[in-house]
């Protein structure tokens, strides 16, 4: 595990981020909560957890038990993903970089000296203070963009415009309940469609399409759900199914960000793709 980068959250936009790191050399191990909720489940590792593991272009991801799992996982030149929502194993993990990648909005108790160069993405984290460096994910201008003082922008609450949508793509549950799929992520659907059941014991409550277009994020089936919380999105470009299989555009900005960052610290990867060593300043990985 030495010199291996860690991610905290597994989510989308996070596995973005780790995708590129692995893709660019480096070994990754990702910490994840016992029961993630991820809209865009395809595109996601933390579905590693039930799953066992996921391949995301290319890319496979293993879930692990064990501290031995996790070093045979990065010998085959994989990602590990870990349950650990506390980030207690970080001190055995003992990384050379840390990127918060929950996107909770919020620090969930990420500090600075949890690595020797930690990165936060999105609001709720004071670069500088918090931790070293945050990543902008707010769309626009600025998207991407390093921060090495001071704060992203705060959290809208309303989802980036697509042909004209906004909230209107985005559902969230009207109750607390549990899932019961009727549609499945890449299905074209129509306004009004059924595609879910809300069932909390007392009444199957009936999700229905809020416009036209393709599935493009969906909770799993049986997952628990409160009441507001984000449960599926609907991208009306009708002709791009395969974006609910691949990387956004926004998630790879932001992991282009990261990775910039790590570089201008001057932390490179030891291992390329390939699985050969490459060479290093030194046992950091780093470049005077």
């Amino acid at each position: 595990m030495k010199n291996c980068i860690v991610v905290r959250g597994a989510g989308d936009l996070a596995t973005a981020v780790i995708h590129k790191l692995h893709n660019s050399g480096f070994k990754v191990v990702a910490l994840e909560i016992e029961e993630p909720l991820a809209i865009r489940r395809q595109i996601s590792f933390c579905e590693a957890v039930y799953e066992k593991k996921v391949t995301v272009e290319g890319v496979e991801c293993i879930f692990c038990n064990t501290e031995k799992e996790i070093e045979e996982v990065l010998s085959q030149h994989k990602v590990a993903l870990i349950i650990d929502p506390k980030g207690e194993k970080l001190s055995k993990l003992n990384p050379i970089v840390l990127v918060d990648g929950i996107l909770a909005k919020k620090n969930l108790g990420t500090t600075k000296d949890m690595a020797p160069f930690t990165i936060a993405l999105g609001p709720g984290f004071c670069a500088g203070e918090d931790v070293d460096v945050v990543i902008e994910t707010m769309r626009g201008h600025n998207l991407g963009r390093i921060i090495t003082n001071g704060r992203a922008e705060k959290n809208t609450g309303v989802p980036g415009a697509i042909k004209g949508f906004s909230k209107e793509r985005v559902m969230h549950s009207q109750y607390d309940g549990i899932m019961e799929n009727v549609c499945k992520i890449g299905d074209i659907v129509e306004k009004g469609d059924l595609l879910c059941y809300i069932n909390n014991y007392e009444k199957k409550h009936e999700v229905r399409a809020t416009i036209s277009g393709v599935l493009r994020g969906l909770l799993k089936d049986g997952a628990k759900v409160n009441k507001n919380l984000k449960i599926l999105d609907i991208d009306p470009r009708k002709e791009e199914v395969k974006n609910a299989f691949t990387i956004s555009d926004k998630a790879r900005c932001i992991a282009g960000g990261v990775l910039e960052a790590i570089l201008n610290n001057g932390i490179y990867p030891l291992i390329d793709r390939r699985g050969s060593f490459a060479a290093a300043a030194d046992e950091l990985g780093r470049v005077p």
